[in-house]
């Protein structure tokens, strides 16, 4: 059994966020954020993030923008909120790039990987469909959201 692990920043304190990968005994973090070299970013900007999960707490780092919405349907939601029309429009993305391989590789080479995105909660984040889709479609994956 795999846990795929997931998480947002926004509304977390590094000590909190940090504290739960560290509970969870999450080996990579797999960035699956759009955009993630904003000032706005705080201490998950890509490089920074990089740096310190690495050096302070030997976790791994991996952006992975194929597991990300396009810019188009980004846009839209955050323009008109329709979650229906954003899931309708994201999750053929993720079969059109391959996610299914994306996650087999990332499984193979972590114990406990886990999800990034700035969405406090999974409800309305991508984050929470993309470990849908690879627990619906890789045997022995379950997943808990920090």
């Amino acid at each position: 059994m795999t846990s795929i692990y997931t998480i947002g920043y926004k509304g977390k304190s590094l000590a909190e966020f940090v504290g739960r990968l560290r509970e969870a005994s999450v080996d990579g973090v797999i960035d699956v954020r759009l955009r993630n070299t904003s000032h706005l970013a705080g201490y998950t900007k890509r490089d920074d993030l990089a740096f310190l999960l690495r050096e302070g707490f030997a976790i791994s780092y991996e952006h992975r923008p194929e597991l990300a919405p396009s810019p188009e349907i980004m846009d839209a939601y955050r323009e008109d909120g329709d979650w229906t029309v954003y899931q309708s429009e994201f999750l053929p993305l993720l079969r059109e790039r391959s996610a299914e391989e994306v996650g087999r590789e990332i499984t193979a080479r972590y114990r406990a990987p886990c999800l990034l995105c700035a969405e406090p909660t999974p409800d309305h984040c991508h984050r929470r469909l993309v470990a849908e889709y690879w627990a619906e479609r890789l045997s022995g994956v379950v997943v808990v959201h920090l």
